[in-house]
């Protein structure tokens, strides 16, 4: 029986009920929505607005079918909603009064509760996958740290750093995430039962009673706000688009670092694949994929931003799409941050190959403007000298760790016996003892604070 069907006299089409469920995706909520209906059948029993009878012949019936779907004793099937097959059921197993159920609410704010209750334990699931994530990105940073590796900008050799600190750089941005996901969840712990179809209810609720049993921090302030606002399933969505687009990022770099060009770092062959054709392929499809994914997540995103731009107050059934994109999202987030995670755990790092890399290309450079700055001279005179000694070696073949002193010299007196060591790679990295800076000593410092504030934000 559909909850709605006593103004009609004809049934709707068949496909007209096909095009308007929504039970083959919102099913996944019948945790949700057979908790809530517990804690609002208790709630009219205490306001003495059913009798405390009927309060606990629906709060056992609710409870039985909760343990019936659990033990796959019952398939969840033949309704509109879940909301529709639980009500259904109930009244089915208990008689009457099941039927006093939905009293003192709509199906609008019980819709809207059901959603953030399971977005609610979404997030918390997602905090895991997240956690588990920073644990790896560690993990490898503490490997790398007597390993030092060529930092970029514009992919193009830059300066030396430590190697931790890059690991460390991608576990700073899952962080944020992190206290984005904790902000979000202040948001999303909201209640709006109570709010009725969008005016409220006549009845004598205690909204406080319910709020309480679920969980919730507070509840809604406003009854039309209530039932349509779905800020809360696009700021998660735009949460997880974060995420991803973060992981997207460490994926293209794990692919450019483990190409023969660079050879930074070696694949496990538990996470390569190879090619039909060409036998010696060893190819990056993991990390393709999650590069790949990381647009259909910005999909959803886009597609709830652009359902509710023009939807009136109060309810409107586009709201209905609020939930196959976030599950897809939040199942699409949470396989890559856990596939990426165990495949970082076995990638091996090629320290003297970073070495090397990071000694070529001029990479120590800045270091030898910096020398001549510490000398006296002003900066901007000490970048051209050190512009004409870089010409200087690529007209002749050189380094600036094969120059001699008095190559150094012929372009400033200021140049002593120091310089030749200033130009090493490793000592290039752990001479910027600044905070947040590439020395072992700083990204050592940095480590200790990134798992200081990885138990804050994920308790």
């Amino acid at each position: 029986m559909k909850l709605w069907e006593g103004r009609f006299d004809a049934p709707t089409a068949a496909d007209a009920d096909a095009f308007n469920e929504s039970l083959s995706f919102d099913q996944k909520l019948y945790v949700a929505d057979i908790t809530c209906s517990i804690a609002h059948a208790t709630m009219l029993g205490e306001c003495g607005i059913i009798a405390k009878e009927e309060r606990d012949e629906i709060v056992n019936g609710l409870k039985g079918i909760l343990s019936d779907i659990e033990e796959k004793k019952i398939a969840v099937t033949g309704y509109e909603d879940i909301h529709s097959f639980v009500e259904n059921l109930l009244t089915e197993r208990i008689g009457n009064a099941g039927k006093k159920l939905h009293t003192a609410r709509s199906r609008n704010d019980q819709v809207a509760t059901d959603f953030r209750f399971y977005v609610r334990s979404s997030i918390l699931k997602m905090k895991c996958a997240l956690s588990a994530m920073i644990d790896a990105l560690t993990q490898k940073s503490e490997e790398g740290l007597d390993a030092i590796m060529p930092g970029y900008t514009h992919l193009r050799k830059a300066q030396p750093i430590n190697c931790g600190q890059f690991f460390n750089a991608y576990a700073e941005m899952f962080l944020r995430d992190g206290e984005r996901l904790n902000d979000c969840y202040r948001r999303v712990n909201v209640m709006p039962l109570g709010s009725g179809a969008l005016a409220g209810t006549s009845y004598p609720i205690d909204r406080e009673i319910t709020r309480e049993l679920l969980g919730f921090d507070s509840v809604t302030n406003n009854s039309l706000d209530g039932v349509s606002d779905r800020d809360f399933v696009a700021e998660y969505l735009f949460d997880l688009s974060l995420i991803m687009a973060h992981l997207s990022r460490l994926c293209e770099d794990t692919i450019l670092y483990t190409a023969t060009e660079f050879g930074y770092w070696e694949m496990p062959d538990a996470y390569s694949t190879g090619s039909s054709i060409m036998p010696q392929k060893k190819n990056p499809d993991i990390c393709e994929l999650v590069r790949g994914k990381t647009g259909r997540v910005y999909g959803h995103l886009m597609a709830m931003l652009t359902t509710v731009k023009g939807i009136p107050l109060a309810y409107n059934k586009d709201l209905q799409e609020d939930k196959e994109g976030l599950f897809d999202a939040e199942k699409t987030a949470g396989d890559c941050l856990t596939i990426y995670a165990a495949m970082l755990r076995e990638i091996k790092l090629n320290k003297q190959r970073m070495l090397q890399a990071a000694a070529e290309d001029f990479t120590c450079a800045t270091d030898v403007a910096d020398y001549l700055a510490k000398k006296g001279i002003p900066f901007r005179n000490a970048h051209a000298v050190t512009g004409k000694i870089v010409r200087y070696c690529l007209d002749n073949g050189k380094t600036l760790e094969s120059m001699t002193l008095d190559e150094y010299k012929e372009n400033s007196e200021a140049f002593e016996e120091d310089i030749l060591s200033v130009v090493k790679a490793e000592n290039s990295a752990n001479a910027r003892l600044s905070k947040g800076g590439s020395s072992r000593k700083s990204t050592e410092e940095a480590l200790a604070s990134i798992k200081e504030r990885q138990a804050k934000i994920f308790g």
